[in-house]
């Protein structure tokens, strides 16, 4: 499945809100709610599927929101029922170790860029506008995109676009790229967009964010920090917890997808007469990925490429 549809169509995402919860009702009613029940919101944002779960939940019930951006507290609800981690959610188990929690109901991640990061100039994750190529959504990251740019090698930069963008030409964009970095820094998005103006393919704009797309999950971790918070969702799931997933590529779909399916998020090779070997720690709960209805994408475009998977804890005893 191509990396087409691509999370940041510009001209769909300049609405002043600061996040338009994607599969609210769907990915909430996933986690079959307890309400005296603990549950986790990985990516806190806008707050929308945090207040969803907290008006399912009685005053006994609790809700740990992670989210690495700064950004977002200024979303955060006046609840007591609300413990809010400033930190990204690859560290999901040892916040709630931290918290003395030791086994959660049910988690949520609803993964990608927040339509805020998108419309703050200043972030750099967006096409429309000149600024610095930063792309952090943790401000107090190392690396920044300019940063990526100056110090990988052209090998290095084509599976960068290969793998996170499916850019067509990314051998020729990367060789490119780490031949202009020799001479001069590529600073601003500006600098990027007029440094490979040459070898764009097809729509500027689509291409333009493919390559973006793959800087901004390369220089955050994404694929990683989605390995992380899978494997340490099977030790913090009770029995019978959930675990959904919102994803918007065909990337994080996969890793999700192999996860449930087999217990890795990488593909797995199987035995041939056995198949695999070990009981995987999840069940799928959909066989396909549930999708936005044609209201929702007509309310809010950005929705079109999400996709929500939901896995069930197993009996521990059964692996």
């Amino acid at each position: 499945m191509p990396v087409n549809k691509i999370e940041e169509i510009e001209s769909e995402n300049s609405g002043s809100s600061y996040h338009v919860p994607v599969l609210l009702k769907e990915s909430v009613d996933a986690l079959n709610i307890d309400p005296n029940g603990i549950y986790v919101d990985c990516t806190f944002g806008g707050g929308g599927h945090t207040r969803e779960i907290l008006s399912r939940l009685n005053k006994d019930g609790r809700l740990y929101a992670f989210d690495q951006d700064e950004d977002a507290k200024v979303n955060l609800p006046a609840d007591s029922r609300l413990v809010f981690i400033p930190h990204n959610f690859r560290h999901l188990s040892r916040f709630l170790r931290l918290h003395k929690v030791s086994e959660v109901d049910g988690i949520l991640a609803d993964l990608g860029v927040s339509s805020h990061q998108f419309n703050e100039p200043t972030r750099g994750f967006s096409i429309r506008f000149d600024a610095p190529l930063d792309m952090r959504m943790d401000k107090g990251g190392e690396k920044t995109a300019a940063d990526l740019l100056r110090e990988k090698n052209a090998e290095e930069l084509q599976y960068i676009f290969q793998e996170y963008g499916e850019v067509t030409n990314s051998k020729t964009l990367a060789i490119l790229l780490a031949d202009q970095t020799k001479h001069a820094p590529i600073k601003t998005i500006n600098d990027l967009k007029s440094s490979i103006s040459t070898v764009v393919k097809g729509n500027p704009n689509k291409y333009f964010a493919q390559v973006f797309q793959a800087l901004r999950m390369e220089v955050n971790d994404e694929t990683g920090a989605l390995a992380d918070l899978l494997a340490q969702s099977a030790t913090v799931l009770k029995s019978g917890g959930r675990l959904s997933v919102i994803t918007f590529h065909s990337i994080e779909d996969r890793l999700v997808k192999n996860f449930f399916r087999q217990g890795s998020p990488t593909d797995v090779v199987s035995d041939p007469i056995y198949g695999i070997k070990t009981l995987p720690p999840f069940e799928a709960f959909n066989k396909k990925p549930i999708e936005p209805s044609k209201e929702e994408i007509n309310r809010n475009p950005r929705s079109r490429s999400a996709r929500l998977r939901v896995g069930v804890r197993r009996m521990k005893n059964e692996e």
